[in-house]
């Protein structure tokens, strides 16, 4: 029962910030993206403290709070990249990504870190989500200072000074949504790479959800630790998983960079390959870590780091990929769109799944712990072709990223050739007002 409402919880807030990241999208390509940014950390902080006060007689609110949990946080993750993308550029752009995106894996790993800790030190897993408000507290800095909204390509902000500090909303008022979406479906890179990374989205959902317990099960049988017959549950797994994940996500993301940086200086296809390569990588240590769990629990721990490791190498580099493939007045519309497809059908259903798979899988066998065990680590091996099918996406990307990145730019000169003229024009108004 319990499992079933934690997935159900998973599934709701999913559900809401996949479906609300479009509609972020459409508004931080048009309108004040800082505003948009402070409303969802202000929105998502204070639903999470609510939903620590909720009683189990009003368990249905809960669902509801995660459901704006959800929507939330789809504000800040469709937005932060393109504020990113326009105070920074090329490699410095690409180092900065890597430390926004570091904490993807550190925060998925501190959740099982802390959520563990501090719900067995107080009794009662309301304290978990009120330790969460206080890190954003003390970790969210005070969104009052002007973002720079002018691309950072081009600084449209230091050149105008005096003029419209927001050229986002300029240069998509002639345009839909719609026209921005049919433009983005043209982008071969944007579309294999969006694959990519959804494929990246259904590993990590389901390995997030059930490595925990698979390993579990592996002591079970190992007879290293009794059966839990009740719940709660006293585990490490949970915090060695959490600390595996937050180690490899900082020294990946850190890697794949870094290697990134330095292969684009002979190689302009380099981003899409890395990824590739850190996809197909990331596939036999996760095939290994499966197999070898029947065996030594050593290994599986070894084999897993060195699976999420690689697919760490990845996360900072499939954001760069974007903001230099799509225009800067789209890129909040690729990101939501890229947010809601990797969701969609990435971690959005992964976990359920791997778990029909692993039910069907244990009604043919006995139902003994050994039975239950061999039925989820057969149900894991959907992820290892997973994995491989995105390396075979990013392969794809890397046909296409050169003629999209140098279709991007010309855009990109043009707007500012068209900007500047605009520009010339209004001082010679204001200078000579009788011309």
């Amino acid at each position: 029962k319990t499992l079933s409402l934690l997935l159900l919880s998973i599934a709701v807030f999913i559900l809401c910030f996949l479906m609300s990241a479009p509609f972020f999208g459409y508004l931080g390509d048009r309108y004040n993206r800082k505003v948009i940014l402070s409303a969802g950390i202000v929105l998502w902080s204070g639903v999470t403290l609510g939903s620590s006060f909720i009683t189990e007689s009003y368990s249905w609110i809960f669902f509801v709070s995660r459901g704006l949990v959800g929507f939330g946080t789809a504000s800040y993750s469709t937005i932060a990249p393109t504020i990113i993308a326009d105070l920074f550029e090329k490699d410095q752009r690409t180092c900065m990504l890597s430390v926004f995106y570091i904490f993807i894996p550190v925060g998925s790993g501190l959740g099982y870190v802390l959520s563990s800790s501090v719900t067995q030190t107080a009794g009662h897993w309301h304290w978990a989500f009120r330790v969460t408000v206080a890190i954003l507290i003390l970790l969210v800095p005070d969104p009052t200072q002007d973002a720079t909204e002018g691309h950072g390509r081009q600084s449209f902000t230091s050149t105008t000074q005096g003029a419209d500090k927001k050229p986002r909303a300029q240069n998509t008022a002639s345009t839909t949504w719609c026209d921005d979406v049919k433009s983005l479906s043209k982008n071969r890179s944007f579309i294999w790479s969006s694959l990519g990374v959804t494929a990246m989205a259904f590993v990590t959902g389901a390995l997030g959800l059930w490595v925990p317990l698979f390993l579990d099960r592996a002591q079970v049988v190992h007879d290293l630790v009794p059966p839990c017959l009740q719940e709660p549950c006293k585990s490490p797994n949970s915090l060695i998983f959490g600390g595996i994940t937050i180690a490899t996500g900082i020294v990946g993301v850190i890697t794949g960079a870094a290697v990134a940086r330095r292969y684009k200086k002979i190689n302009t296809k380099a981003d899409p390959l890395i990824c590739a390569v850190g996809m197909f990588s990331s596939a036999p240590f996760l095939y290994l870590s499966i197999m070898l769990a029947a065996r030594s629990i050593i290994a599986t721990y070894i084999f897993i780091a060195l699976g999420e490791f690689f697919l760490a190498l990845n996360w900072a580099i499939v954001a760069d990929i974007l903001l230099y493939v799509v225009v800067p007045k789209r890129q909040s519309t690729a990101v939501s769109l890229q947010i809601f497809v990797s969701h969609l059908l990435g971690d959005a259903g992964s976990p359920y799944l791997t778990g029909v798979i692993s039910d069907a899988l244990h009604t043919r066998q006995n139902d003994s712990h050994l039975g239950a065990f061999r039925s989820l680590q057969y149900s894991f091996i959907l992820c290892v072709f997973i994995d491989v099918l995105g390396g075979g996406f990013f392969l794809l990307t890397a046909l296409h990223v050169e003629e999209d990145r140098e279709e991007a730019q010309q855009l990109c000169r043009g707007f500012y050739v068209h900007f500047q003229k605009l520009l010339l024009k209004w001082h010679m108004a204001n200078l000579h007002p009788n011309l």
